[in-house]
């Protein structure tokens, strides 16, 4: 019988969701187009893009808010972190644009833009886990779980392609996620899109056995 352990909600979702990041991101530099298979690598690539560019645009919109009512100096940490997220948001784009043949990306190598990616999302997860070690110093167990399921849900419902020139915080980052979310939906929906599913926040992990049987994993990476 599995023993289900007891965790600290917001911190095992963020740190099991970059684990999540990582692993589809191993999974799509595994999977490069050659001359003969130029879309072969879609199908690893664009989990991987959907996923990181809707964990940016929540944690822009759900943990920076909080660490800057809560944290000292969070005004100026949430503005490192909107820095940070920009360059990997960038760096997604690269991305994007090297895997559609865009002209933007045709000079850079592969090399070079997988090597920017870890760079800058290595970059991203440093600062997003000192956010919450630094939160939950501050913060109730329950009101840990209900901003992780606040991060939860609006990893749903955020863009799912990169857009790092749109603002990221306050009203004007809300309306400008309002409109990208429904021009990315548009082309989801039309090029067949596989959009992966947030991690699920959870008061209780359940031990190795229950997520096989479950084909819900979520170990640790």
């Amino acid at each position: 019988m599995d023993s289900p352990e007891a965790v600290d909600v917001l911190a095992d979702t963020v740190a099991q969701t970059h684990a999540v990041l990582r692993a589809r991101l191993r999974s799509a530099e595994a999977c490069r187009p050659t001359h003969d298979t130029p879309r072969a690598a879609y199908g690893a690539t664009d989990p991987f893009l959907a996923s990181t560019s809707r964990h940016v645009a929540a944690a822009n919109a759900v943990l920076v808010p909080a660490a800057r009512r809560r944290l000292q100096r969070g005004h100026r940490r949430a503005h490192e972190f909107a820095l940070q997220s920009r360059r990997l948001e960038v760096a997604l784009a690269q991305l994007k644009a090297k895997l559609y043949g865009s002209t933007y990306a045709v000079r850079r190598t592969w090399t070079s833009i997988w090597d920017e990616i870890e760079r800058e999302l290595a970059g991203m997860r440093t600062l997003e886990l000192q956010l919450v070690d630094d939160l939950a110093a501050t913060m109730t167990e329950e009101e840990r779980s209900a901003l992780a399921e606040r991060l939860y849900r609006c990893e749903k419902r955020v863009p799912t392609r990169p857009h790092p020139y749109l603002p990221h915080r306050g009203v004007p980052g809300r309306l400008a996620r309002r409109v990208a979310l429904q021009v990315d939906r548009f082309w989801d929906t039309a090029e067949g899109r596989m959009i992966p599913e947030p991690v699920r926040p959870r008061r209780r992990r359940d031990g190795r056995l229950t997520q096989y049987l479950l084909a819900d994993p979520h170990l640790p990476g």
